[in-house]
């Protein structure tokens, strides 16, 4: 096998340079593109002078339709009256994405014709239009095959066959139908594959249907763009939610993709998103194809700001302008991550990708730095606060950068000055923002902070110094278990002490939440700990430790606790003892147990503010940017917490925010 491997290109070439025909450069001016991408510049010159078979591989998003498209259609023969290409991808919606993406690029070609074919719409019609001889088809594996067998395609003749995306169909459980499609091509074709990642599946591909095929790979397999951002935030389940809302705040002019494993939960956050007051519609499984087209519609056109989508209903969707990707929940398989990912930052656009996690991910989030050779930021969930500011920067931005239409307001502004003219400057500023921006203040002003207690650190330079307590400076450690594995204090003493071997570390605060736990320890003694805590387990459980951020303003100088096998010794050991002199105190606070002699934080927070009767601060803030020409309905008796919310963007608001049961 060949490899043909892209390297940084030094001197950009042009379409015109890689042997396209003239009516086809044509076409491309038109939609304004000059330079080709890189796998763009590899795959089209080798499929145009080669019937060499091609295995290309490249991420979501490089202009992959085009890499093989432009070829097919430069050799392709109009006057024949059969199919010449059959180009098999996974969804429906990449499917007709491909097929208006070739016949505009064959615009000012005579006699092209394409036909796609795809599940979920009538086959009657698809069949009409393989009557009118199509030379290239575009299709989904199973409609294809369903075609195949009622003898209404025929791919006996055909030139190309094209597996796009061949990961992510074999994923889709595609395989009987891929095999049958391909046993059905004649032997003298040229196969072209591309796909994002080269699991195994996809290698049996290659090596049972394609011969001596040339590997172009444009950058190294699965590195993520460095357009995108990737930042994963830490919060208890029961709080994802809250966190998206949150999140969707702080961001008033979000553009985005949330990614759910499942169509129920798709179905369910964009229900509640919706209800909240967002800007935002659900594409899954369950919505038939007129359904899916009216939503897609809406989300191109940008009348909905968030897309709550699963893996396999959101393949096709070709947006180059998505600001952020939000893993609702990680994907079990780590390529799916660079798949979501690579759905921001196109284009030369920058883009963000957000993990919001449960807390027992870090050896999934570590894997995945790994794979897409990129670092994931750890952040804070914001804050009602840093929510407030960061809008409000954002509409007075938005008041500084307006464009005023003099003809359009000069009748009213004899009136208004009228009636403002004995407000002063400041008073008038006040005034408006008070109007604009009161609700909003006066809506986060007691929402919690739902980062969980042992995580949330000083933000920049602070985050990073460790705790400094009677003298010592100790260091934040995480660690993946916590009560649901029957941890307490005691046993993870014992456990520091049985994997350092040493029984003198000075330990310092312990909090054992449910899911995973957070422990000090001398700074001295920070390799150690990192280094004998590597391969090791509890009870089944592979353990996984790293240096977490220490938090701002919690507690005090405890006087730490010393390990040992008597456990009395500063309320420490095996015994767990306590004692009125420091060590460990062991209490309960809501969920979590903790050891040391610092209240953090509320006693019960399970999800938002102690008096909601359920769901948080649900809904969040949507507004500030925003007309309003109707007063918040703010009511009703707080049931949801903060339901509902401002609904921020751009865009005329005929009803003001959802203050939902406040």
């Amino acid at each position: 096998m060949n490899f043909i491997i892209s390297v940084s290109l030094s001197n950009m070439i042009t379409f015109k340079e890689l042997g396209l025909q003239e009516d086809i450069l044509t076409a491309i001016e038109k939609m304004g593109f000059v330079t080709p991408s890189p796998i763009q510049e590899k795959a089209i010159p080798q499929i145009l002078t080669s019937k060499q078979d091609v295995i290309a591989l490249a991420q979501t998003g490089t202009g992959k339709t085009a890499a093989f498209g432009l070829p097919i259609l430069n050799n392709l023969s109009t006057e024949s009256q059969s199919v010449q290409a059959i180009i098999l991808c996974p969804t429906r919606e990449l499917c007709l994405q491909i097929a208006k993406e070739i016949e505009t690029f064959a615009t000012d070609m005579r006699g092209v014709r394409v036909q796609a074919v795809y599940g979920g719409a009538d086959i009657t019609k698809q069949i009409r239009g393989l009557k009118d001889n199509p030379q290239i088809v575009v299709g989904t594996p199973g409609r294809t095959m369903d075609l195949i067998k009622r003898k209404a395609l025929k791919i006996n003749d055909i030139t190309w066959t094209v597996l796009d995306e061949a990961d992510e169909m074999l994923n889709m459980g595609f395989r009987d139908e891929i095999d049958s499609i391909l046993e059905t091509t004649p032997e003298e074709k040229q196969t072209l594959l591309f796909s994002a990642t080269m699991p195994s599946e996809v290698r049996r591909i290659a090596s049972e249907y394609m011969h001596e095929p040339v590997e172009i790979a444009v950058s190294k397999i699965n590195t993520a763009s460095k357009n995108i951002e990737h930042h994963v935030y830490l919060v208890r389940s029961s709080d994802r939610y809250l966190a998206l809302k949150r999140l969707a705040d702080y961001y008033p002019n979000i553009y985005g993709i949330v990614f759910c494993r499942t169509r129920r939960e798709a179905k369910d956050v964009a229900d509640k998103l919706m209800q909240d007051g967002y800007n935002a519609d659900a594409l899954h499984g369950d919505l038939s194809q007129s359904q899916r087209d009216h939503v897609m519609d809406k989300f191109r056109s940008q009348n909905i700001q968030i897309l709550v989508a699963t893996d396999v209903a959101a393949r096709g969707i070709d947006v180059n302008e998505l600001t952020h990707v939000i893993n609702y929940n990680l994907p079990d398989d780590p390529e799916v991550y660079v798949h979501r990912s690579g759905r921001t930052g196109r284009a030369g656009n920058k883009g963000i990708s957000i993990i919001i996690s449960g807390g027992r991910e870090a050896r999934k989030i570590r894997d995945l730095e790994k794979l897409i050779a990129s670092k994931i930021d750890p952040r804070n969930v914001p804050t009602g606060e840093e929510i407030c500011e960061k809008r409000l920067i954002s509409l007075i931005e938005k008041i500084e950068n307006i464009e005023v239409d003099e003809e359009l307001i000069e009748p009213y502004m004899a009136t208004v000055n009228e009636k403002l003219a004995e407000i002063d400057r400041d008073t008038l500023l006040k005034r408006f923002l008070t109007v604009e921006f009161n609700s909003f203040l006066e809506y986060y002003k007691n929402t919690k902070d739902i980062t969980p207690e042992g995580d949330r650190g000083d933000r920049g330079e602070r985050g990073d110094r460790p705790n400094r307590r009677g003298g010592r400076d100790f260091s934040r450690f995480f660690i993946n278990i916590g009560q649901k594995h029957n941890l307490r204090v005691p046993n993870l003493i014992g456990l520091i002490n049985e994997q350092t071997r040493n029984r003198n570390i000075e330990i310092g605060k312990i909090e054992i939440l449910r899911n995973f736990s957070f422990f000090e320890v001398d700074t001295q003694f920070e390799s150690l700990v990192l280094e004998t805590f590597k391969d090791a387990q509890r009870d089944g459980v592979d353990l996984d430790v790293q240096i977490s951020k220490p938090e701002p303003g919690r507690g005090g100088d405890r006087g730490g606790s010393r390990g040992g096998d008597r456990g009395g010794n500063r309320g420490g050991g095996d015994r767990g003892g306590n004692r009125s002199g420091g060590g460990f105190r062991e209490r309960r606070e809501g969920d979590r147990e903790r050891s040391g002699g610092y209240r953090g934080g509320d006693r019960d927070n399970r999800g938002g503010d102690r008096d909601n009767r359920g769901g948080g601060d649900r809904g969040g803030f949507r507004g500030g940017d925003r007309d309003r020409s109707a007063g918040s309905s703010s009511d009703r008796d707080s049931r949801g917490g903060d339901r509902g919310g401002y609904r921020g963007g751009d865009r005329n608001r005929t009803g003001n925010s959802r203050r939902g049961r406040d």
